[in-house]
């Protein structure tokens, strides 16, 4: 019998931005609450070889996939982190609320320097975070018969840490994927009638992607560790970051099913992987050398599935949704081009026109800190960083019919955020940590300012936040113990 509660991500970021995945399916002993769990994660290279070539690639523990971290609600989880690469490296707990615990959170150079080679760093809360419900409370749907994590990837030949480098170095675009990845998972054996919950990640550095399983309904349940009223799909679209669950019966005949993985991609002009990945969902009593039935996948920019999806997600409870605004942003996100000043453009960048590609938020580049934020807001250190983000765009045009082909700064916009005038849900929204944008689309959110810290609102296609798709929130104290951000740790890396 699977105890469910709620579903994160941990990811493993590197000074380059790096990300792992954990996969876990086997039986294990459910938690009981209440206790404290210790881990311990060796950041450890390991050679591999996939697409008939060898490579090193960055782990935890020297898997591929990772461990996974399992809790129940109110445990306390403390994970000492080692960093036995050349590289410098941090933990991100992607979808976990850090509640006075901003020093933990993550993200390099904004909460903490990287942990360096050789150092270590404890924190206190690779792969999914899987957190149950405490015994004997209720569950909102059937209970699954068995469950399954399903990450999805991507995979280059080339070592990620040196395409990068030469992406910001050129300035130019990201070279697509050699292949997307499902685990590394052949097929799921399912008995015919059971209903399974999927735990859905999707896991990759620079596209969104949908998911199907061939001729079976989708139940979302779950997305971003919060519970949702029940909704069915044919597919289910996730940008990278974002977790779901979703339940799925065995209620077809024997056989043997496909479960896919395709692009999605709202863009134009961008070039990207478009082979899937796939694996079976294939039933208890098939031939072993039954022919796969194909899973139908949307079109690559089927926006309409992707806006039934997002539709569709409604909290499962209504929700106190703040009605009294204390602060309103209104932010454009752009991809924008610089002019080149080198005497060679044509050598040294490859973004359009010869320019160099730089993402903005109301015509603002984040540009990489050097020193860790969190440590110079808290220590009163000047020169790190500004505190005059632009609260709405330099000017306002028609973002309906598309943005201006000479927006200001000496930038050309490419593409531009729309809007329009809509009636909010203010009755159950989701809750979600990550928000897909699409070219054209637009998200509205709300949210309390009640964790004091410094926290970082980026762009989750990687390449977007290399080119400076991103701003920090500082969240000042309150009153009180609950509403202020504590000491730092006495083992926070250093610079």
């Amino acid at each position: 019998m699977v105890n469910f509660a709620a579903f994160c991500f941990l990811c493993l970021s590197l000074s380059m931005s790096y990300y792992l995945r954990a996969f876990h399916a086997m039986a294990h002993e459910w938690p009981v609450g209440g206790s404290t769990r210790f881990y311990d994660f060796k950041v450890q290279t390991l050679r591999v070889t996939k697409l008939c070539n060898t490579k090193e690639i960055v782990t935890i523990n020297k898997m591929f996939p990772g461990p996974v971290v399992y809790a129940q609600e109110d445990d306390r989880i403390i994970v000492k982190v080692t960093n036995e690469t050349p590289y410098n490296a941090t933990i991100h707990w992607h979808g976990v609320r850090q509640k006075l615990s901003c020093w933990f959170d993550g993200p390099s150079y904004i909460t903490q320097c990287p942990i360096q080679a050789g150092q270590t760093f404890t924190a206190t809360v690779y792969g999914a975070i899987v957190v149950y419900r405490k015994t004997g409370v209720p569950y909102p749907f059937k209970h699954p018969y068995e469950e399954h994590i399903i990450i999805r990837g991507e995979y280059w030949l080339k070592d990620v840490v040196q395409l990068e480098r030469q992406v910001l170095a050129s300035r130019g675009g990201a070279s697509p994927a050699d292949a997307f990845t499902i685990n590394d998972v052949y097929k799921i054996d399912v008995v015919p009638g059971k209903t399974y919950i999927l735990r859905l990640i999707n896991a990759t550095l620079n596209m969104e992607n949908f998911f199907a399983i061939a001729y079976h309904k989708l139940t979302v349940v779950e997305a971003d560790a919060e519970y949702t009223k029940l909704f069915t799909t044919d597919c289910v679209m996730q940008g990278p970051g974002p977790t779901m669950n979703v339940l799925v019966t065995a209620d077809r005949p024997i056989g043997k099913y496909s479960m896919a993985m395709g692009p999605y991609m709202s863009a134009k002009n961008v070039s990207f992987q478009n082979i899937s990945a796939i694996c079976y969902f294939q039933y208890v009593g098939a031939a072993p050398n039954s022919i796969s039935l194909p899973a139908d996948l949307p079109t690559f920019n089927d926006n309409l599935a992707v806006k039934t999806v997002m539709d569709g997600l409604r909290s499962l409870n209504p929700v106190n949704v703040p009605k009294e605004i204390d602060t309103s942003l209104f932010v454009t996100e752009g991809l924008n081009v610089n002019k080149c000043w080198s005497k060679t453009p044509q050598q040294n960048y490859q973004g359009p026109n010869n320019g160099t590609f730089a993402a903005s938020m109301n015509n603002t580049t984040f540009v990489k800190p050097t020193v860790s934020i969190l440590e110079a807001y808290y220590k009163k250190i000047d020169g790190h960083f500004t505190e005059d983000f632009p609260g709405a765009p330099h000017k306002f045009y028609d973002f309906v019919n598309g943005a201006p082909n000479n927006a200001p700064n000496n930038t050309h916009a490419i593409n531009g955020t729309r809007t329009k005038t809509v009636n909010f849900n203010l009755v159950d929204p989701p809750y979600m940590n990550t928000i897909g944008v699409p070219a054209g689309g637009w998200a509205v959110i709300r949210f309390v300012a009640d964790n004091p810290g410094v926290w970082f609102m980026h762009c989750h296609l990687d390449i977007h936040q290399s080119w400076g798709l991103g701003a920090m929130l500082i969240v000042e104290n309150g009153k009180g113990e609950l509403e202020t951000l504590p000491h730092p740790p006495a083992d926070l890396p250093r610079c």
